[in-house]
C-alpha cells in the first residue's frame, strides 16, 4: 500500500478522535414542587436526598459537575402546575401529588378509588410498585402525553379526618364542609358532608376563616401545616396511605444528558422511591406524636362505624373503572392489580371491592 500525506493525516485524525476525552460539562438543573420543603416530607426528601445524591454521584463518578436550583413551595409552579411545568421545561425535575391532576392523570389516582387500603406507607408503596411494573402503561403516559420521564413514586401517610369542632356521631358531620385534594372527596358521601376541593397551602386560612370545618389529611401534613391550631380535633379513620406522589424529569432534558449522568439520575430516582415507604411510616408516627404534644384531641373511630363507612364505598371502584375504561384507559387491570398487590403485602380489605 502506498503511503501518502492524505493517509497519514487520516490516520492521525482517527487517533486523535479515538483518544479524545469526553469533555467535562457543568449542568444546572431546576427542581421544584408546589408544596414546601419541611411540612411536605416528599419535598424534603427531594431536596435532601435526590438533589444531594445526584450532585454527589455525578461529581464522584464522572467528569461533570451539577448545580440544583431548588424552587419549592410554588415559587415556580403551584401544586396543580408542576406536571405542566416539567412538560414545558420550566422545571427540569418536579415532584407533585397526582391528586391535583384528576383529569390528565385520572387512572394514576387509583389508590384514592380504593379507600381503606394499606395502612402503612411502606406497604402501600410496595403494592403500588407492583401495579406500575405490571401495567407499564402508567409510566408510558408520562412520556407519551406529558414529555417527561417517570423517576419514582412517593407516598402520603395514612389519611384521617381533622375538624374544627368535636363530634361523637356520624350524624354530627352531616352538612359540614370538608376539604380534600379532589379524588378523595367521594369518601365523604357516607357522612353526607359537603366536599370542598382544596390544597395544603390554603388549608390553614380556610379552616381558620370557616371556608370549611374539616379536612381529610395525613398526620405528617396536618402537623406540618399546623392545622391543629384552627382544627384541633383529629379522628383516626384509616382511609389508607396513598402512593400518589410522582417525581419526574423533562424528557428532552434527560435525552440531552450524557449517558452516565442520565443513568445516575435514574438510579437515584429509584432509590428515592425505595426509601419513601419506611421514611413515611416514621413520619406518620412522628406527626401523631407532635399532634398530641401540640394539644390536638385525638380519638379513634369505632371499628363498626369504619366498616360501615367502607361498605358505603363498595361501588365506588366499579364506577371509577367504568369511567377509566370509557376514556380508553386500562381501569380494571390497574385497580385489580392494586387490590391483589395489597393483599400480597398483608393488607386485609374491610370490603370486597367488585370491579365488574
Amino acid at each position: 500500500m502506498k503511503f501518502t500525506f492524505k493517509t497519514a493525516a487520516g490516520a492521525m485524525l482517527a487517533t486523535l478522535l479515538t483518544a479524545a476525552p469526553v469533555l467535562a460539562e457543568s449542568f444546572t438543573f431546576r427542581i421544584g414542587s408546589g408544596h414546601p420543603k419541611g411540612p411536605a416530607p416528599y419535598v424534603t426528601s427531594m431536596s435532601d436526598f435526590f438533589a444531594v445524591e445526584v450532585k454527589a454521584r455525578v461529581e464522584a463518578q464522572t467528569d461533570h459537575t451539577v448545580t440544583f436550583v431548588e424552587a419549592y413551595g410554588g415559587s415556580i409552579a403551584g401544586v396543580a402546575e408542576t406536571l405542566e411545568s416539567v412538560q414545558q421545561g420550566i422545571l427540569d425535575f418536579g415532584g407533585y401529588c397526582i391528586c391535583f391532576e384528576p383529569s390528565k392523570l385520572f387512572l394514576h389516582n387509583f389508590p384514592y378509588y380504593l379507600a381503606f387500603g394499606p395502612q402503612k406507607s411502606s406497604d402501600a408503596i410496595a403494592a403500588a410498585r407492583v401495579v406500575y411494573d405490571e401495567n407499564p402503561w402508567l409510566k408510558q403516559v408520562f412520556e407519551d402525553e406529558y414529555k417527561q420521564v417517570f423517576l419514582g413514586l412517593g407516598v402520603w401517610d395514612n389519611y384521617h379526618l381533622g375538624t374544627t369542632f368535636e363530634w361523637d356521631n356520624i350524624s354530627d358531620l352531616k352538612g359540614v364542609k370538608v376539604g380534600g385534594a379532589g379524588p378523595n372527596l367521594a369518601w365523604l358521601e357516607y357522612i353526607e358532608s359537603i366536599p370542598v376541593q382544596s390544597t395544603l397551602p390554603e388549608g390553614y386560612l380556610a379552616l381558620k376563616t370557616g371556608v370549611y370545618d374539616g379536612w381529610l389529611m395525613v398526620p405528617s401534613a396536618y402537623n406540618g401545616f399546623k392545622f391543629y391550631e384552627p382544627a384541633p380535633y383529629y379522628t383516626l379513620i384509616g382511609f389508607g396511605a396513598m402512593p400518589v406522589i410522582a417525581l419526574t424529569a423533562n424528557k428532552k432534558k434527560m435525552e440531552s444528558l450524557p449517558e452516565d449522568v442520565r443513568n445516575i439520575i435514574l438510579e437515584v430516582g429509584a432509590e428515592w422511591e425505595q426509601g419513601n415507604g419506611a421514611a413515611m411510616d416514621k413520619v406518620q408516627a412522628f406527626g401523631l406524636g407532635k399532634l398530641k404534644e401540640n394539644n390536638a384531641t385525638i380519638k379513634t373511630l369505632p371499628e363498626s362505624v369504619r366498616e360501615e363507612w367502607a361498605q358505603s364505598l363498595a361501588g365506588f371502584p366499579k364506577a371509577q373503572v367504568a369511567d377509566a375504561e370509557g376514556r380508553g384507559f386500562p381501569g380494571k387491570a390497574v385497580m385489580q392489580s392494586y387490590i391483589d398487590a395489597a393483599k400480597t403485602v398483608g393488607h386485609d380489605w374491610p370490603v370486597e371491592y367488585a370491579l365488574d
